[in-house]
């Protein structure tokens, strides 16, 4: 499997979410929310929870509440 480009904020396939290291997944998170980046082991279903209680979600590229 070929992979795209890695931006912030791009969404990303299931797929592709287990094929990228803990450092590639970093880079698709905004930087104003990569210090709450766990590492790919503690993202349950391609999210993982930011300070305030909301979630960024990699399958959506965005907030899971937006």
């Amino acid at each position: 499997m070929e992979l795209r480009k890695l931006r912030a904020g791009r969404a990303i396939t299931p797929d592709e979410f287990d094929l990228l290291t803990d450092a590639q997944l970093e880079r698709l998170v905004p930087k104003r929310y990569r210090e709450y980046f766990p590492g790919k082991d503690f993202c349950a279903d391609g999210y993982f929870y930011l300070h305030d209680g909301t979630a960024w979600s990699f399958y959506k590229g965005g907030l899971l509440d937006e």
